[in-house]
């Protein structure tokens, strides 16, 4: 497996992790803020719309760009500010804005790191190294969701969110590398 490969396969898990901790508690967190079950129905419908209406745009100039290393890391940087955004929702409405912010960030990011991910694939070996990826994604969803319960229920929503933002920002850091791959 390329170096490039395992180095995508790291950020991913970092931020599936860091994420993960708060899907599970997610509607907990809204009636926290003074929401409803549709406001948290809304918020998460406001993220999708966004990655959707964005994804297919910016994913058909992606094929385009010379260097989707740069986009990835512009992708990611957004996923660090969403997560600093959580320590600042106070209303309903600015989980609204935090979820749209996520929604650009995965609109961006999505399509050039599958890109990405798909050209550094060694032949032969696609189910395998795909398999990789999903096989993290959901082994590090589970491991997620039990430690954000835990982290949340122990230590409060304001610690949880100090602790996705820390491994955002690790995350991020792996991201930096894949510039060294000639993206620079």
């Amino acid at each position: 497996m390329k170096r490039e490969l395992k180095i995508l396969l790291m950020i991913s898990a970092l931020f599936t992790l860091a994420a993960g901790l708060f899907g599970p508690i997610y509607a907990v967190f809204v009636t926290e803020i003074g929401g409803d079950l549709l406001d948290a129905g809304g918020a998460y419908a406001a993220f999708s719309i966004a990655t959707g209406a964005l994804i297919f745009l910016i994913g058909r100039w992606e094929d385009h760009v010379k260097h989707m290393e740069k986009l990835i890391v512009i992708g990611y940087l957004l996923n660090v500010l969403g997560f600093v955004g959580y320590l600042l929702i106070r209303s309903p409405v600015d989980l609204f804005f935090v979820q749209i912010l996520f929604g650009i960030s995965a609109a961006i990011n999505t399509p050039a790191y599958d890109g990405l991910y798909s050209k550094l694939l060694d032949r032969g070996k696609y189910a395998y190294e795909w398999g990789m990826w999903e096989s993290q994604y959901y082994i590090v969803g589970a491991v997620a969701a039990v430690a954000g319960g835990f982290l949340a229920e122990a230590y409060g929503f304001a610690f949880l969110f100090k602790v996705m933002l820390g491994i955002s920002v690790v995350g991020f850091l792996f991201t930096l590398l894949l510039l060294k791959r000639g993206g620079q």
